[in-house]
């Protein structure tokens, strides 16, 4: 499978998404950020994943601003879709989704601190998505993170991959450190990306990464 992989800036109109997705045809799977986009751009996302063959996978707001979980298939249906955990309760269990062969887990950014325990019972995954909203707020939460995403790998056996947007901060804390990743089944590191916005394909079978 070839899962492009975007950091895009805070948008509207699914601008760099469009265009990503008319210049790579061939990929089989696009991950975007955490609330990339708002519930009155649903409709396009699913014309655009069904007009290329591509499943999407990323986050939304929905009509109180709240952000949710969102799965699209190839023929454009919605295989997922929930909340995200509000900051004020327990972290929500991760999600999980069958699309044809592949299964699918799901941790909306904060959530992956759930990842290790949550998908105890999901054992066969093959790709786990951790869409982020805002970069990292500090070189000790990036090493935190990955190191969180590199044990989850190893716990369920599964390729685990994750994007940020490009830009903004945590509440506006000033520091951003935009972040995307890729451990394999064994934990090892595919790419670790710091600070580094640029678009990636991800062969899953070769583990190898093309810079598009």
């Amino acid at each position: 499978m070839n899962i492009l992989i975007g950091q895009p800036k805070m948008e509207q109109d699914l601008k760099q998404l469009k265009l990503e997705v008319e210049a790579n045809p061939a990929v089989d799977l696009i991950l975007y950020p955490e609330g990339y986009c708002t519930y009155t751009e649903l409709d396009m996302v699913r014309q655009l994943a069904s007009a290329f063959k591509t499943v999407i996978v990323l986050g939304y707001r929905d009509d109180t601003n709240k952000d949710r979980v969102l799965i699209v298939n190839k023929k454009g249906e919605t295989l997922l879709t929930r909340p995200k955990t509000p900051e004020s309760v327990h972290l929500f269990m991760p999600s999980s989704v069958k699309d044809g062969a592949e299964e699918y887990g799901y941790l909306l950014c904060r959530e992956i601190f759930m990842g290790v325990e949550g998908l105890k019972n999901h054992e066969h995954l093959s790709i786990i998505f951790n869409p982020i909203g805002v970069g990292m707020f500090s070189e000790e939460q990036f090493m935190e993170w990955s190191e969180e995403a590199r044990k989850i790998a190893m716990e369920r056996k599964a390729i685990i991959i994750g994007t940020s947007h490009a830009d903004g901060s945590y509440r506006n804390c000033g520091v951003s450190i935009p972040i995307a990743y890729c451990y394999d089944e064994k934990g090892e590191e595919v790419f670790l990306s710091k600070n580094d916005t640029r678009t990636r394909v991800l062969d899953t079978e070769l583990k190898g990464v093309v810079i598009v």
